[in-house]
């Protein structure tokens, strides 16, 4: 794929998942009446904001390795700052050095995203993997929007249900399918120096538990320049 394809591709999709996420995200925190009669709809929402939160971390991610704009690296630079600052105050200039160290170390004790200390139970590599990711500026980040969306009319408890909760369940997204699954230590250990694996899900379910960073792990680390979307073609080819 020649790179104008590949970056109009990529804009029309990271802004789709922005669209979707912002409509959610301003309908649900300053249009939804809460009430225990729309709980159904209420469950639905923050699971489809959930994975739309998941969408805009891996469209940062694309950024962090100029596959979601090739050649632009301003604009993935730009595009990034603003998806991670949406999904949860999170900085991209913080985040894009941790995620090359991921790369340059992956599975070891120079990986950020990595427990060695418990490198097969989720449990404490999780607490580990919230704790690199959740920082101080951050929360104030999102203590001073939420003030601000209280200021405008908004309550917390919607703030909370359509903002806080989705970006916990995108993390543990995140976490679970995107760095866990491919990179825990088992009995089968690994094919090569990246230490990944690929979970193997169906095409239709690695895009919903993790926009493919699930399903074609090790395509990725194989290939960091190809976008989320073309990972199944990778796959095949």
């Amino acid at each position: 794929m020649n790179r104008a394809r590949q970056r109009r591709v990529g804009l029309a999709l990271a802004g789709a998942i922005i669209a979707a996420w912002l409509v959610l995200h301003i309908g649900g925190i300053f249009f939804w009446h809460l009430d225990w009669a729309g709980a159904p709809w209420v469950a639905a929402a923050i699971l489809i904001q959930a994975w739309l939160s998941t969408g805009l971390f891996i469209v940062a991610h694309d950024a962090m390795h100029g596959s979601l704009v090739p050649g632009r690296p301003r604009l993935n630079r730009a595009i990034g700052t603003l998806t991670l600052g949406l999904y949860a105050g999170l900085s991209y200039r913080q985040l894009a050095p941790k995620h090359a160290q991921h790369h340059h170390h992956v599975g070891t004790e120079g990986d950020p995203d990595f427990h060695a200390a418990d490198p097969s139970r989720a449990g404490p590599w999780f607490l580990g993997f919230f704790r690199n990711y959740y920082t101080h500026g951050q929360i104030l980040r999102i203590t001073a929007a939420a003030i601000l969306y209280m200021l405008l009319g908004a309550s917390l408890l919607n703030i909370a249900v359509f903002w806080a909760v989705p970006a916990l369940l995108a993390l543990w997204q995140l976490f679970f399918f995107g760095t866990y699954l491919p990179h825990r230590h088992d009995e089968e250990g690994f094919v090569d120096h990246h230490r990944a694996r690929s979970t193997r899900l169906p095409p239709i379910l690695s895009l919903l538990t993790c926009f493919h960073f699930g399903g074609y792990h090790h395509e990725h680390h194989l290939s960091p320049a190809t976008p989320w979307w073309r990972l199944p073609a990778l796959r095949r080819a």
